[in-house]
């Protein structure tokens, strides 16, 4: 039987984007009955964008493993003894079949990664050609090398990238148990020149890093008060990996999860809000949850650079049982 279409109205936009929360304001969302979070998030979703609609995002590792970084959740630094192999940076060719096959799959944007601290020039100059004909198949283009220096984000610009991801990880007060080999600045700085280049930025973190609730409210807090807020907001659930630091870190309750993701679309009206690592271990119901509270948006594919994730055939079927149907490439809001 075939589905009835049904015209998306948006309505009047009451909810205004702020960029001075503080962390009570923050942590007093927090503390509303579940339902009635869900709820505050929900409307508010439906006045910026179509609830029906899901951006769906690729992430690609183009050089895995061996990162100068000693990040306390991620497998691919070299200070971790880890199932990950380092692989050398991929080449052209192979890049632009991968999103091909994405774009192919109903993904609108194509996001590539690589395990730097940082990209020297030389490595940057190999990237900026698959920058260029990934655009060509009209996806959306993104990027997550690390840490830029100055000119880094003008020439990823004019190579036609869209969007930067450089994650806060988490508040400023949790930053240094979790990372030691750069400070919380250095994330900032490279956000200034993201910016600056013209840039849109992706910019998130995780939760289940043995963090406190009034650390969740912090990171929440950072983000909000970017000016602009960031385009996409990236929500991680910790992928525990053997090896990592946090690889016996403590579960996380999904309720927790689920709060964290309201109070991100309350907090950022206008940002895409997306379901990201840790999806392989959420079930269907706890997703479903999300999307209600305001996420829009997941990354599409069998793997998150180096762990699991959903299937594509999977979350075929999530999104046909919900009715969410997949946004186009530069799809504007609501």
């Amino acid at each position: 039987m075939q589905k009835a279409t049904i015209q998306f109205q948006s309505p009047a936009r009451l909810h205004p984007q702020r960029n001075n929360w503080c962390v009570e304001e923050v942590e007093a969302l927090y503390a509303l009955p579940l339902m009635e979070l869900v709820f505050r998030a929900a409307e508010i979703h439906r006045q910026f964008f179509d609830p029906s609609r899901v951006q769906l995002s690729t992430l690609l590792s183009i050089k895995t493993g061996g990162c100068e970084e000693d990040c306390g959740y991620c497998p691919q630094s070299a200070h971790h003894d880890t199932p990950v192999e380092d692989q050398p940076m991929m080449t052209v060719d192979e890049v632009v079949a991968a999103a091909r096959a994405a774009r192919d799959n109903g993904a609108s944007r194509f996001c590539m990664g690589a395990a730097w601290r940082g990209p020297k020039d030389a490595d940057l100059a190999k990237t900026l050609d698959m920058v260029r004909q990934v655009k060509a198949l009209g996806l959306e283009t993104c990027a997550t090398f690390g840490l830029l220096k100055d000119g880094q984000a003008e020439r990823l610009k004019d190579a036609g990238l869209d969007y930067y991801n450089h994650n806060l990880d988490t508040a400023p007060d949790k930053y240094a148990d979790i990372i030691q080999t750069r400070e919380y600045n250095d994330r900032l700085d490279t956000l200034g020149k993201v910016r600056a280049a013209g840039l849109s930025v992706c910019c998130g973190g995780i939760v289940g890093l043995n963090e406190t609730r009034h650390d969740r409210a912090g990171l929440i807090v950072q983000l909000a008060n970017l000016d602009p807020q960031p385009e996409s907001v990236p929500v991680n659930q910790l992928v525990k990996v053997h090896g990592t630091p946090l690889e016996d870190a403590a579960e996380l309750d999904w309720t927790e999860f689920v709060r964290t993701i309201a109070v991100a679309r309350i907090t950022m009206p206008a940002s895409f809000v997306r379901l990201s690592a840790g999806r392989r271990n959420m079930p269907e119901a706890m997703q479903a949850l999300c999307f209600l509270a305001g996420a829009n948006s997941i990354f599409y594919g069998d793997k998150l650079l180096t762990t699991g994730n959903p299937d594509v055939e999977a979350d075929r079927q999530l999104m046909q049982k919900l009715d969410l149907l997949p946004l186009e490439a530069n799809a504007e809001s609501a």
